[in-house]
């Protein structure tokens, strides 16, 4: 739209969208407002709608990921986490256990890294794992413990679902739906996130392509939930020195072709806590919104990926190297 178009001249364009049977996705700018227009044969009509009012210009978005393209959406999305922001000016950090364990252990755990300047508390309370034996959390339980650490410290909650049947009641307790790499194209669950309105953390599948990362995230934005967080978790290759390898291109690759905020996850691409601190630098200096980090008040004794979790006071140590780098590049944190 023109810069300045009035409101209805807003709503005349997106009812007349609407009136040829395509979905209007209308993003509101600061400058400017852009209007998405999803459905088969939209070409045909760009010249009807190039004619219409206050309209300044109709432009094909080429890529198969439409709303999740720069070009619907100029500027980069800031998304509400609960008393949390993502993408904006100040990196959002989110911190916890890989599992929710017990009470105790996760309230010390939320209230240590909220003193460290962490906005989101991270930890699963339902654990999909590789082995089917192995300990796949506390599910309600762990949900409840969750909405507690919440009350007591203010922290957003991010939290994992992995079925489609469990996304409404994990909405009910969690402030972000955490969509994980091994459920990236389950089209299914991204669609039920979707439509349950809540913001979603998509993890990028640990063997896809950026592509088709974004296209996933698709899915999520056409239920007309517009709240998506990218996290990037590290990808397979034939390294085996780490659990995977961070591929930090994606980031600002991502800030290029999408509006949507990103996030990196140090912890599940290293493996390994001793590699944490350096790869979280070098990911909020190559432009991440924030991070995603493991944190246990004793690794020794997790009963998951204990390998790759901080204790509390490398975490501590990390925080003051990650406000020294988000300085230099002209960030700051929440």
């Amino acid at each position: 739209m023109e810069r300045g178009a009035p409101k209805h001249a807003i709503d005349q364009v997106i009812q007349k969208i609407q009136e040829r049977g395509f979905k209007a996705h209308p993003s509101i700018g600061v400058e400017r407002a852009v209007i998405g227009v999803i459905g088969e044969k939209t070409r045909d009509f760009i010249p009807y709608f190039q004619q219409l009012p206050w309209v300044e210009n109709v432009i094909p978005v080429l890529k198969p990921y439409k709303l999740a393209s720069r070009e619907a959406h100029p500027e980069t999305s800031q998304i509400k986490v609960g008393s949390a922001l993502v993408g904006g000016n100040a990196l959002a950090i989110a911190a916890g256990p890989c599992a929710v364990e017990d009470r105790e252990q996760l309230l010390s755990t939320a209230k240590f890294v909220k003193e460290c300047g962490a906005v989101m508390l991270r930890g699963g309370a339902y654990k999909p794992r590789t082995e089917a034996y192995a300990f796949q959390g506390l599910g309600r339980r762990g949900l409840e413990m969750l909405a507690e650490a919440r009350q007591q410290t203010g922290l957003a909650v991010v939290t994992e679902v992995v079925d489609t049947r469990a996304v409404k009641e994990v909405a009910k307790y969690a402030d972000m739906l955490q969509i994980g790499a091994r459920s990236m194209q389950n089209f299914a669950l991204l669609r039920e996130a979707g439509a349950s309105g809540h913001p979603v953390l998509l993890k990028r599948g640990l063997a896809s392509t950026v592509d088709e990362w974004l296209s996933a995230a698709e899915y999520i934005l056409a239920e007309g939930n517009p709240n998506v967080v990218l996290c990037e978790r590290g990808i397979r290759t034939f390294e085996t020195a780490t659990r995977f390898t961070l591929d930090l291109s994606s980031v600002p690759l991502v800030r290029h072709n999408s509006h949507l905020p990103i996030l990196v996850d140090p912890s599940h691409a290293a493996g390994n806590w001793r590699l944490v601190r350096a790869l979280s630098l070098a990911a909020v200096a190559a432009g991440a919104d924030g991070l995603l980090v493991e944190t246990h008040p004793d690794p020794s004794r997790a009963l998951v990926d204990g390998a790759q979790s901080l204790d509390f006071d490398n975490f501590k140590k990390l925080m003051t190297a990650v406000r020294k780098v988000a300085k230099a590049v002209g960030r700051t944190l929440q």
